[in-house]
């Protein structure tokens, strides 16, 4: 018998021929807390993922003008809203250290993965974005690591992270003006699929994405977990 990842009740599952053989459909929340996921649906933003009516949002249109008209990231992808209860769940799976809550994203990253860049996915190349050393030893694992792999394409760490301030801790306009904290150590010549678990501002991917397009990358995109 299977039970729930976040709240360890029993998950009771009529066993046919098809999740027998298909163990990753197999469900890892019981359906009240699936419930309680919030996916993104409805119009959205090219972008970003935000809900919009426009094509692109007010966010991404300004940040089109700050890199003058040359926005680094093409696209993110994001696939829930970042609501209490996703709050709730990436807390236990981060800060507390609850490994196994990763796979809750399994199916969806993997799904979303093909749905969105399928047409390019042999080209592509997956980076996630890295903790500190000093982060990556109080959790003994980079969430981000964990959701790359998932995705059936090349990866590569090619990013090192060189300051230490928390994004949670920031204004908007902190995080907008922050300095990059990113360095790299391989350049790349493939477009890449950056991975995070949340887009706020899009500070810290677009950070990424341009340090690497200034290197030869010929395109960058992002999937994360959720639009905040």
């Amino acid at each position: 018998m299977k039970h729930c990842l976040y709240c360890h009740q029993a998950i009771y599952m009529k066993v046919t021929w098809t999740n027998v053989f298909q163990v990753e459909q197999r469900p890892t929340l019981c359906q009240v807390c699936e419930a309680r996921l919030e996916c993104i649906v409805g119009n959205r933003c090219s972008i970003c993922s935000r809900n919009s009516e426009e094509t692109n949002c007010h966010d991404c249109e300004r940040w089109d003008d700050y890199y003058g008209g040359k926005d680094p990231l093409l696209k993110n992808t994001s696939m829930y809203h970042y609501n209490d209860f996703m709050k709730e769940l990436i807390t236990k799976w981060k800060y507390r250290g609850d490994y196994m809550i990763g796979n809750v994203f399994h199916h969806k990253v993997h799904s979303q993965f093909l749905q969105h860049y399928r047409t390019i996915q042999e080209h592509f190349i997956v980076v996630p974005i890295p903790l500190t050393e000093e982060r990556g030893y109080e959790r003994a694992f980079n969430q981000t690591q964990m959701l790359a792999s998932f995705i059936q394409a090349p990866k590569e760490e090619v990013l090192v992270r060189t300051l230490n301030e928390k994004q949670s801790k920031k204004t908007r306009t902190q995080r907008i003006m922050a300095e990059n904290p990113f360095k790299l150590v391989k350049t790349l010549h493939n477009p890449v699929l950056l991975v995070d678990d949340i887009y706020t501002t899009g500070r810290t991917l677009r950070h990424a994405a341009q340090l690497l397009i200034e290197n030869g990358c010929p395109a960058v995109y992002a999937l994360t977990i959720c639009r905040s």
